[in-house]
Order: structure tokens, then sequence, then C-alpha cells
């Protein structure tokens, strides 16, 4: 969930509609016992221009003024974009010093204490399957560059269905979720945190494929012919024409690559995606509690499940079939891919509800409507139904690339948030309320959080 300061939140796509119709309106009520956590990205609030928790003073200011706004807990990002850590590790580079700011020596272990003094919880997150900063061309893949050779992401990189390395693309190095030697990195990373820090939690963040253009390895091919002999018992697995058999022809729509028309396995290969996904947060589950079985194991996904199967996740229950679902219809939905549903592995999960339209009935388009995935309401309502309520559910808002009216719909936002999820909410992220530079109403923002929270 890396911020670039006023980046559009990607809203492809349209929601299909349930024929039920919401509940009456009422006025949300806060509900005691609800968590307010909010988002530290690394590299924005350590080493951005503006970003203010190089300095520990700084962080002592912020962290008093978010304890008076209501906040119950930070989600501290300590593995970035980059593949290095906040904290000094086994497996990784410590990032220490960029664009001539430095971390503080001790920056984890001081976040957390001060966390810790103001009675707020410390779950701390990982960026998953993302080893690199392709733009500044620095991080672990590229001073690796055996690790960069054999693991980045091999994906389609244009209409013309050219297959090529994701570096050759300029965007961030997300490696292959499949390979064993990326997944053992990360659930070693996994334990080293869990044993070091007095957490609350960890988070998967970037848990995912880049999209839907990734990953076409060799050994993706391999191993996807496996999965087909073995799920499906097809016997003419070996003849496949790859990637020809899994989308033919490529498109562009509004800067995304997706598919024009599809093969014969492509429906197979979205099964076989979220199958990687799943396995590797079956592992990460047992990775975090055999070092802490105390602290909760969660995520952060988009809200968006119509089109999150692009990324090759499955958030939802695994008693929830998109296959057997004739209520939504997901025209993508196969034998096979309600199963490959992860919810069940976490203690919690937090969805990016990253939507200026809060209520239904605030668009006559979606007034009587109950599942619509671009709203917040809508999709509260569809992650609802999805997730069958086995765990807590922390919506999410991000207060700054987000293009609210005003401040006022920022704390409705919250408010509404905090009335029907069963966790509470979360707020990316902090940079984005002491730093007006880094958000749209170039404001702060702390009195709309507060706003939001307490009343």
């Amino acid at each position: 969930m890396a911020i670039l300061a006023f980046a559009a939140c990607k809203k492809d796509g349209t929601g299909t509609p349930g024929p039920e119709k919401p509940d009456p309106e009422q006025p949300p009520v806060n509900q005691p016992g609800k968590q307010v956590l909010v988002w530290v990205d690394a590299r924005s609030n350590v080493f951005g221009t503006y970003g203010k928790f190089s300095s520990k003073e700084e962080i002592v200011k912020i962290l008093d003024i978010l304890k008076d706004c209501g906040v119950t807990g930070l989600v501290i990002d300590v593995k970035p974009s980059s593949g290095y850590t906040m904290y000094k590790s086994n497996y990784a580079k410590e990032f220490t010093t960029l664009d001539g700011k430095t971390k503080p020596e001790d920056y984890v272990e001081f976040l957390i204490a001060e966390a810790k003094k103001r009675q707020m919880k410390a779950y701390l997150s990982i960026v998953t399957f993302v080893e690199g900063d392709g733009s500044r061309k620095i991080g672990h893949s590229f001073d690796n560059a055996d690790f960069k050779d054999k693991y980045e992401s091999i994906v389609v990189k244009n209409t013309q269905g050219q297959i090529g390395r994701i570096s050759e693309t300029g965007k961030n190095i997300f490696v292959n979720p499949a390979q064993p030697v990326v997944q053992e990195r990360v659930l070693n990373m996994i334990k080293e945190i869990a044993g070091k820090f007095d957490l609350d939690g960890l988070m998967l963040d970037y848990a995912r494929y880049t999209d839907i253009n990734a990953d076409f390895s060799e050994f993706s091919k391999q191993q996807f012919i496996t999965f087909l002999k073995e799920k499906y018992q097809d016997t003419q697995a070996d003849k496949i024409n790859f990637p020809t058999d899994i989308v033919t022809s490529w498109k562009e729509q509004s800067g995304q690559l997706l598919p024009n028309v599809v093969g014969k396995y492509y429906k197979h290969w979205l099964v076989y995606r979220t199958t990687v996904i799943q396995d590797f947060v079956k592992k990460a589950r047992v990775a975090v509690k055999s070092v802490k079985p105390d602290a909760k194991f969660g995520a952060y996904v988009g809200a968006w499940y119509t089109t999150y199967y692009q990324v090759g996740v499955n958030w939802a229950s695994k008693e929830y079939d998109p296959f057997q679902d004739f209520e939504l219809r997901f025209d993508w939905g196969f034998p096979g891919y309600g199963a490959t549903g992860y919810f069940e592995e976490l203690d919690l999960l937090m969805t990016g509800n990253y939507f200026t339209q809060i209520r239904l009935a605030d668009n006559p388009a979606t007034a009587n409507l109950k599942y619509h995935w671009w709203s917040i309401e809508g999709s509260l309502n569809g992650i609802d139904y999805i997730t069958k309520g086995k765990r807590p559910i922390y919506g999410s808002i991000d207060v700054g690339n987000v293009n609210y009216a005003n401040k006022a719909e920022i704390s409705k936002a919250i408010k509404y948030i905090l009335s029907r999820t069963s966790g509470g909410v979360m707020l990316f992220d902090v940079v984005h309320m002491y730093a007006p530079q880094y958000n749209m109403l170039k404001q702060e923002l702390f009195d709309a959080v507060k706003d939001g929270v307490k009343n």
C-alpha cells in the first residue's frame, strides 16, 4: 500500500447489483470497543520530503495528537517495497538513509514503545512480494543480481503480448509468489519480526501478484501444468500453448493491461494463482503463530472483490463460491475457485474501501442497490456477504489520495465505517494527516479524524 502522493485510486470495473434493497437509512452510531488504526508507511513518513518520522521528537508529538483523536493502534510498515527492512535483519539490508534523511536507529522499537505508552496496539506490516523500488532502482533485487534474475516476475508488457521482466516496465519489482525461495525469504522475515518485537499482530500487504499480466515465467508454466494434472485430471496439460491458451490477446484500458480474448485455460489459471496465494497465507499464519501464538495475523486487501481476482487473491471465506453465486454472478467464477478463499486463515482483515461515495443513497444510480463495490456502504455489504462474518473486518479509507470534497466527508466516512464493521477502521496514512502537501485538501486532517472517531 505504498504512498504515491495524489495517486489515483484504481477503481476500474463496475459492481454487479443484487436484487435486495439496503436497510432503511439510519444515522450511524459508533460502538464501544472498535479499534481505530493508523497506517505508518515507512518511506513516506521517514524518508519523504515532508515526512516527520525521522525525528523522535516529531514522532512523540504526532502520537500524542493521534491519541487525542481517539486512535487506538498503529500499523507500522517494517519492510517497504524496496525489500529492505526498517530494523537490523538477518535476511535483508537495513533501510537507513534516503534523500538526505536518516532513520532513527531503533525506529521500530521506539514506535512500538511510544504506542504502548499511549495504550495503542502495534501491528507490524510487510510489503510481502515486492523486492525493489523500480523507479529509483534500489532494493533487494537490485543488490542481488542472481535473485533478481531467477525470481522477479515475468509479465506481459504490452498489447502485442510481449513477455519480459517486470524491471523492464519501470514498475516496482514484484517477485513470483510461487517460487519456494521467494516464500522462504518472506517466511523467515515473518518469524524474525514476530520474535524480535513486542507486536500485537503482523499484517501482510501486497501478498499478491502484480496484476493479471503476471506471472508468465517458465517456472509458473511448469507448476501450472502439474496443477492441471492434479486438480483437474487434465491428460492434455503437457500440450498447452503457453501463454496463448491462457490469454490469446491483450488490450489496454485506463492504463491497465487486460485480457482481450481468453484461452481455454484462463479460468483454470485464475484458480491456480489464488491457490498459490492461499498456500502461502497458510504458511505465513503458521510462521507467526509458531513464534508468537497470541499475535494476531492479518492482511490488507482492496475492497473491490469483483476485480481482485486479477491480482491472484481470493480473500473471501472458503465457504463462499463465486461460481455458484447466482445473485452476484461473477463471470470469472470457475469450479474450484471458492475453495481458494483464505479468510479463515486470518485473525483480521483490512479492506481498502477507498471511495468518495459513502452511502448507497448518495447516488440515485445506486440508491436501490445492496451490493455496489465502488461505494463504502455497498462494498461493506459485499464484504459481509462473502466473508460470512467469521473474522473481524476493518474498513479502511485513504485520507490523502482519495479526493474527498471536504473534511466533513472524511469524518462521515470514518464514522460510518465504525458503525458498520466488526473490528473498526484503518486510516491510510498518518503522513496525509500531518503533511498538507500529501493530501488532496492541502490541510492538516487530524481534526477530521477526531471528529469522525469521537462525534
